[in-house]
Parts: structure tokens; C-alpha cells; sequence
């Protein structure tokens, strides 16, 4: 078989110079594009990087601030979350939905904690045990009643139920 002799031809000869010109000038075309837009990512990451440093900083000031000020103030802690968990829901074929409903049942029957000292809710444990106890929290036509296993005092309350019966 035989290949043409196509690299005698001038014609052709222009051609695959163009070709090589052509690759030379859109790789440099390429390399600058690909560096300022490089060049624009990392000024960026760099200005976000200031950013997130300075942010800390002054988070970190500020925290030092409140800090010292409760020191001066000495004020007390207050709750200022209640978490409740059901332990062991799959015992009474508790799901995830009725699971998070009830769990809103028994916030919104502790919600007055709120806003109150930590030390004068750890005192009235008892009080609140009872009332989570003792109360019946109906749901879709039937009734839950919990135990309380744990309770954890501190700015966070949480508190942690066991399903205690269904009727």
C-alpha cells in the first residue's frame, strides 16, 4: 500500500503549519486563561480565609467578653432549651413521626422551664418528674404514658423517657 505524498505539496504544507501554530496558540491561549482564573480562585480562598480568621477573632473576643461579664454578674444559669429523647420506642411500635409528635406532647407540657434558674429546676425534680409521669398524652386515638429515666440539668434540659404504657 502507499501513503500519498502529501508533505511535498505546498498546500498541504501550509496546512500542517497552520495546524502546528494553531495548537501552539491555543495552548498559550489556554495557560492564561486557566492561571487568571486560577490566580482569581486562590485571591478569593485567601480573602475568605482572612475573613473566617477575623470572624473567629472577634467570636472569640466577644465569648471572652460575655464570659467576663457573667463573672462580674455572677447572674445564674437559666434553661434555655429542653431536649426530650424517647428511649426504646420500638417496644410499644412507636415510629419515627408519632415518635417526634409525642416528643412535642411532653415539650409543651415542661415548656414554663424555660427561662427558669437551673438550680431552681434541679430542686423541683421531683415536680417534674411527676408531671411528665402522670400526665396521659393521647395521640391518634390512643393514650402514651412515659417514665422518666434520666434528667440532665443545665442550660440544655434533657430529659430522657421510657414508654411506660399504651391503652
Amino acid at each position: 500500500m502507499h501513503i500519498p505524498p502529501y508533505h511535498k505539496k505546498t498546500s498541504w504544507q501550509l496546512i500542517f503549519v497552520g495546524f502546528f501554530f494553531g495548537s501552539i496558540l491555543s495552548y498559550i491561549i489556554f495557560i492564561y486563561m486557566y492561571e487568571t482564573m486560577y490566580e482569581e480562585i486562590l485571591q478569593e480562598n485567601i480573602e475568605l480565609s482572612n475573613e473566617v480568621n477575623e470572624l473567629e477573632q472577634t467570636n472569640q473576643t466577644l465569648l471572652k467578653d460575655k464570659e467576663d461579664l457573667s463573672e462580674q454578674t455572677k447572674q445564674p444559669l437559666t434553661v434555655s432549651r429542653i431536649t426530650v429523647e424517647i428511649e426504646d420506642p420500638e417496644s410499644m411500635r412507636i415510629d419515627l413521626l408519632m415518635q417526634d409528635q409525642l416528643q412535642g406532647l411532653i415539650h409543651e407540657e415542661i415548656n414554663h422551664v424555660i427561662g427558669e434558674e437551673v438550680e431552681l429546676v434541679s430542686r423541683s425534680d421531683k415536680l417534674l418528674i411527676a408531671t411528665i409521669e402522670n400526665k396521659s398524652f393521647t395521640l391518634d386515638g390512643m393514650s402514651y404514658q412515659f417514665a422518666v429515666k434520666q434528667i440532665v440539668f443545665g442550660p440544655d434540659l434533657k430529659i430522657i423517657v421510657l414508654p411506660d404504657s399504651v391503652s
